[in-house]
């Protein structure tokens, strides 16, 4: 298994991997070739029964987080000694069933197992998504290093190493469909569509019957344009003979604004932003609330609504990325991102119908949290990719206990 980052201690990507790394470790005799942070635990403290294989990370890269997640500074150095190691092992005679990258989760980086004989598979991976045009003039500034993204589909076309990875990967599993779309100009053998966010069990049932005052909505994640917090406060103008009430989760710097918003549509009284809170007190959030509305235009995973679905929440999200091929029909409205003023108008339509309907509600909820039982659990992601395994290789990988 290769993932730069692995720790089950951090968030993003190194959580990811951490729950990959744990949960093939139960079925498969696992290799982990990793970095750590300075002043971290490392994985091989973390996770025991595993060979890990790990170098620290170069000093520095971790100073800037938010710079550090979108450009890896780090991999090009472990992709070297990644790549090294496995070509020093396969001269040695050692052997692999099958190597799997699991992050980075963006699509523009190429895997150092790549053209080495060892049966590949890479994701879930994602990312790459651009604005809708109508959209970018709301985002203001953006810093260089986010716009990188606008490079990624040159990359895919002309960059060698970049292409070596994708066309000998024996698979490529995508979080969403969209990502086949992206890598339609090159010749993969197989792809597959799955989720990289997923939950170990759905929270017990909310009774929210016979409840009074304003139906509840509901917004968690980082204020940022992209997130569409925007486009709900613009709905909710809309929906003013409603007795609704939205609270907002999170910070960003797109905070001052939706504020502003707020207080220039005269919503300051049904609108409440509580800022970065406690876990735990996010649960409660999603406890009281009775519809959750997340129509981010540029959301690749969207961890948050699983959380929303397991807490049996019916849903408002944008349709495309990831959070629209985690729902379907029966638990969730999947509003298109043409331009501000139509986002606004279908979420208020679907809020609307929410709003006025209980049992709508009721109905629906109910489908989220078996939705998320049924289907984005650990198990079920590790079920899928160790039939993916089988398939790729042709025959059972061997396991700890061969």
């Amino acid at each position: 298994m290769i993932a730069p980052t692995c720790d089950g201690s951090d968030v993003g990507e190194a959580w990811l991997a951490h729950q990959w790394a744990s949960l093939l470790s139960e079925r498969f005799e696992l290799t982990l070739l990793t970095t750590f942070k300075r002043g971290h635990v490392p994985a091989s403290l973390q996770l025991p029964g595993i060979r890990v294989i790990e170098w620290a990370e170069p000093p520095g890269v971790g100073r800037f987080e938010r710079l550090n997640s979108l450009m890896e500074p780090g991999y090009l150095p472990f992709y070297v000694k990644a790549r090294r190691w496995i070509r020093a092992r396969l001269a040695e005679g050692e052997q692999f069933d099958i190597a799997h990258q699991v992050i980075p989760a963006s699509m523009r980086y190429p895997s150092p197992a790549a053209g080495l004989g060892i049966p590949l598979v890479l994701g879930p991976l994602g990312g790459s998504l651009e604005s809708p045009p109508a959209f970018a003039s709301e985002e203001g500034a953006i810093p260089w290093y986010q716009r990188l993204r606008s490079i990624d589909g040159f990359r895919l076309r002309h960059d060698p190493l970049l292409r070596r990875s994708f066309e000998s990967a024996d698979c490529v599993v995508g979080i969403a469909p969209y990502v086949r779309d992206l890598l339609a100009g090159l010749s993969i053998r197989r792809f597959e569509t799955m989720s990289d966010v997923a939950m170990h069990d759905v929270h017990p049932p909310v009774d929210r019957a016979g409840r009074s005052g304003p139906v509840r909505l509901l917004h968690v994640g980082r204020i940022v344009r992209t997130k569409g917090l925007r486009d709900v406060i613009r709905a909710l103008h809309l929906l003013r003979d409603l007795d609704l009430a939205l609270d907002v989760l999170g910070e960003g710097n797109d905070r001052e604004a939706c504020e502003e918003l707020v207080h220039d549509l005269g919503l300051d009284d049904r609108v409440a932003f509580h800022g970065q809170v406690p876990r735990a007190v996010v649960d409660g959030f999603y406890e009281r609330a009775d519809v959750f509305v997340f129509p981010s235009y540029r959301e690749p995973g969207g961890s948050v609504v699983l959380e929303a679905m397991s807490f049996g929440l019916p849903l408002v999200v944008c349709d495309r990325g990831g959070p629209a091929a985690n729902v379907d029909e029966s638990c969730a409205f999947r509003i298109p991102a043409v331009s501000p003023a139509q986002m606004a108008t279908e979420c208020a339509s679907a809020l609307r119908a929410l709003a006025l309907d209980p049992e709508l509600r009721r109905r629906m909820g109910a489908a989220a949290r078996a939705r998320a039982a049924s289907t984005h659990l650990w198990t079920h992601r590790l079920e899928r990719m160790t039939a993916l395994y089988a398939a790729v290789t042709r025959r059972r990988p061997s396991t700890a206990d061969d």
